[in-house]
């Protein structure tokens, strides 16, 4: 989608050229002579083309471009994984940063859980360990849920921030809190039954 996005910009900004050059050279107006004119007016229709096709994003001619995308594998993966990122929404595609136990005797990772439906192994849940400083990888793992442990108030964005500094930011100076001790930690299961279903 980004490149057929990318591609559609560029092929409109060349033909608006071709029509304003069209129109100088029927009015006897000579672009080469004056290229920053021509340039300025380019641009002006341009940004105007682009106002209407705003504007359309909000009409039933998106929702048919929507249907042809579509029809792209992966599309509808991207689409969601895209609208996890920007929801802001509490719910189902609420991102949860969680603590989870079990990689080293008395250690924690710290993870995400981009989703809070249950694994095909019972009591289990997927949580994501992303690499650092590159965290679009890392590793799937299905964790029971008596072993994940929910930070309340962080964001996707605030472990991101943790993710980046490698280590040189701690947790607790990203969430601006205090360190808090296991019982103190909200574990995934009482989460789970004090938060509301979405709708």
């Amino acid at each position: 989608p980004i490149v057929a996005v990318t591609v559609l910009v560029l092929w409109l900004f060349e033909k608006i050229k071709n029509v304003v050059d069209s129109l100088f050279e029927f009015i006897g107006f000579a672009p080469q002579n004056h290229e920053f004119l021509w340039l300025l007016l380019a641009i002006v229709v341009f940004f105007s083309i682009l106002y209407i096709l705003g504007y359309l994003v909000g009409t039933r001619v998106a929702s048919w471009i929507e249907s042809l995308f579509r029809k792209i594998p992966g599309f509808e993966t991207i689409r969601d994984v895209i609208g996890i990122f920007n929801s802001s929404k509490e719910g189902e595609n609420r991102v949860l940063v969680v603590a989870i136990k079990g990689f080293a005797t008395e250690g924690y990772n710290i993870g995400l859980m981009y989703s809070q439906k249950e694994s095909i192994i019972k009591d289990h849940y997927t949580v994501t360990l992303s690499m650092t400083p590159i965290p679009n990888g890392g590793y799937m793992f299905e964790v029971h849920k008596d072993r994940i442990f929910v930070f309340e108030g962080a964001t996707f964005d605030d472990n991101l921030q943790y993710l980046l500094s490698m280590g040189v930011k701690s947790m607790t100076e990203v969430l601006d809190v205090e360190p808090k001790s296991e019982k103190e930690l909200v574990p995934f299961g009482k989460w789970l039954e004090t938060t509301p279903k979405p709708r």
